[in-house]
């Protein structure tokens, strides 16, 4: 039951990326840090196909896992800067040096930003044995009994994790972070009613909430989204700082030559523009980039915000370096 959601993610866009790009030049290396079949995999193999067929040339996706990413960062980290490897990477690119001692890279200084595929808004959804109606009466239920509620997450340093230490920040509430070995193991326990919450990514979340497992109080998105039209905004529900999506990118190595970059950032922008993407996007609950947001630039903000972010939590000891 747990695996379904990103089963269906993978599979749906693996069909949607079969199609070969056309291979005109030497093909490109884009690592993933994940392993295949989820949900992150899945998007960055539809990226791959589209960015391949705009520059006729062939991006191929290698998983390269272990230590939470890190072993794939640095092997990101260890490549040559002329066009020949690309990195696909979300918040995590901010996280790892706060994890990890022996990271050694700087996620603002150390990689040159291509530019956003798409952005995943999350959902705070509660257990149904909770009896948590709204945002209003978790928090005041948190504020009540301090650190008597746990959000669970599926590991340290994910995307999930950061969102709900930054949802306790913000929120002035204490809750307990409870660390589980996948996203699947917590949203069982979550719909067992074994722990509080879970913020997780729409893909996850909202098919849950659609069947009755569990309820989704918020959603972090500028409006509803049309996947579950009866969940309101984090605005809405009366958090409007909390504005976290998990944003999906391609980055390059520090050095590629300008031109290099130009012509990459060019082909991603015009794949991530093209209608058929952007539909295909939307109907699994992500986000393609407005006009706006496309590019180098806008990816180097969110970069940025993200490792203040993190770096401020980090000094709280949410973030404990091994």
């Amino acid at each position: 039951m747990r695996k379904t959601p990103i089963l269906f993610l993978a599979a749906a866009l693996t069909c949607l990326a079969s199609a070969p790009a056309r291979a005109e030049g030497a093909p490109i290396t884009m690592i993933v840090t994940v392993p295949p079949g989820g949900s992150s995999d899945a998007l960055a193999r539809l990226a791959a196909t589209a960015l391949g067929n705009r520059l006729k040339q062939s991006v191929v996706v290698e998983n390269v896992t272990g230590a939470g990413g890190l072993v794939g960062m640095q092997r990101f980290l260890k490549a040559r800067p002329d066009g020949s490897t690309l990195l696909f990477i979300n918040q995590s690119l901010t996280i790892l040096p706060h994890l990890y001692k022996q990271a050694g890279y700087s996620a603002v200084a150390d990689v040159a930003p291509v530019g956003i595929v798409a952005k995943v808004p999350m959902v705070l959804s509660v257990s149904n044995a909770s009896g948590i109606q709204d945002l209003p009466s978790l928090i005041g239920k948190m504020k009540s009994a301090p650190g008597t509620l746990n959000f669970g997450s599926g590991g340290p340093g994910t995307t999930a994790h950061f969102a709900e230490a930054l949802f306790l920040q913000q929120a002035g509430v204490q809750g307990q972070l409870v660390q589980y070995r996948g996203t699947g193991p917590a949203l069982t326990d979550l719909m067992a009613g074994t722990i509080h919450a879970v913020i997780d990514q729409t893909v996850t979340m909202l098919p849950l909430h659609k069947d009755g497992r569990v309820r989704a109080l918020a959603v972090s998105a500028a409006a509803r989204v049309p996947q579950a039209p009866d969940v309101p905004t984090f605005a809405e529900a009366g958090l409007p700082a909390f504005d976290l999506a998990i944003w999906n990118g391609v980055v390059a190595p520090k050095g590629t030559p300008a031109p290099t970059l130009r012509r990459i950032e060019q082909a991603l922008s015009d794949a991530v523009a093209e209608p058929e993407l952007r539909a295909r996007l939307e109907s699994l609950g992500a986000q393609a980039p407005t006009a706006q947001e496309r590019g180098p630039q806008h990816l180097r903000q969110l970069i940025e915000q993200d490792a203040g972010r993190v770096e401020a939590l980090a000094k709280t000891g949410v973030f404990v370096a091994n």
